[in-house]
């Protein structure tokens, strides 16, 4: 079958088409004939835990079920599906891809494999960081930078089905033009940390959440946006700081909480858990059609080096998909 492997070349990583063997399906496990698949910018970072052996790349997929592994119940041969894959030797870069069957979700019938590829990892991320860790809730106020990555948008449109208010941040004005769009209540522009007293001035309080897409650079601004109790959720960093410091009176006087979200030391018990919850409190507003994901950009499978290209641009508001017919 056809696949492409990311790999590292110097301090940068690498798309290299390959042919190999198709997967074999094990008990648990599902094989998935990949009709789409999304692109994700961690999995690019040289470095990064979703980077770390040479591999068949991608994360996320949608596809219909080829085979139904041992110990599988509820799942047959031909459904749609769309999950995050089984990495390290399995990606979804490729014609057919494994997934556990606890990640397999349902594809709304009304959704393309493109918008279905869109939905598992950056929607899971921020199920997790807005409802399972970040506890947000209707009327409350949401920072999110770097508003218009995937996980960002993901960010702003889980957001508005919470019923929360939502104020993001951009460098670009036309990015968010796009945001208010999707959904998003205010937008500041600015790539610097500079924003607090703006997101104060919007809530009154301070947030009750914030979710940071950018990295070490924001991270005092956002802990500065927080109200009581407020919240503040790691996911990238994309400006590549990794650290920041912190003032402890400030956490400490007012209750807060600092947490991160990635999986890549999550259990398969915890995955499973995410993925239940994000069916029963969001797939919902995605079935009925009340939210659809926004995908900036779809190229042809072939075409994967040049979908890569796009992402590390920074030019897109949303997803990156690849499309395999």
């Amino acid at each position: 079958m056809k696949s492409f492997w990311i790999r590292t070349e110097d301090d940068k990583t690498v798309l290299e088409p390959r042919d190999v063997p198709s997967p074999t399906v094990a008990p648990g496990q599902l094989l998935v004939r990949v009709s789409a698949a999304g692109l994700n910018r961690g999995e690019m970072i040289v470095g990064s835990a979703m980077h770390s052996v040479e591999k068949i790349g991608g994360t996320e997929a949608a596809g219909e079920i080829e085979a139904v592994g041992e110990k599988v119940e509820g799942r047959r041969v031909g459904d749609r599906v769309m999950g995050r894959v089984l990495g390290r030797e399995r990606g979804a870069f490729a014609e057919y891809a494994l997934m556990q069957a606890h990640q397999a979700m349902p594809v709304p019938e009304h959704f393309s494999w493109e918008e279905a590829a869109a939905i598992p990892v950056s929607f899971l991320a921020a199920y997790d960081a807005l409802v399972a860790y970040g506890r947000l809730r209707e009327d409350q106020w949401m920072l999110v930078t770097g508003a218009s990555s995937a996980v960002g948008v993901a960010c702003v449109q889980t957001g508005k089905i919470i019923g929360a208010k939502v104020v993001g941040t951009s460098g670009s004005a036309e990015k968010l033009k796009a945001l208010t769009g999707l959904g998003m209540d205010e937008g500041i522009a600015t790539r610097s940390p500079d924003f607090a007293d703006r997101v104060m001035e919007l809530s009154g309080a301070g947030a009750s959440l914030a979710v940071n897409c950018v990295g070490g650079s924001l991270f005092g601004e956002c802990m500065s946006s927080l109200g009581f109790g407020g919240r503040l959720a790691t996911v990238g960093y994309l400006d590549g700081v990794h650290h920041a410091d912190i003032d402890l009176r400030r956490l400490h006087a007012n209750r807060q909480v600092v947490f991160g979200i990635s999986n890549s030391r999550v259990s398969e018990e915890a995955r499973a858990e995410t993925v239940a919850g994000f069916i029963r409190d969001i797939l919902p507003a995605l079935t009925e059609g009340r939210v659809r994901p926004h995908i900036d950009h779809v190229f042809p499978f072939d075409e994967l080096p040049m979908a890569k290209a796009h992402l590390e641009s920074n030019k897109q508001v949303g997803k990156i998909v690849v499309s395999l017919g």
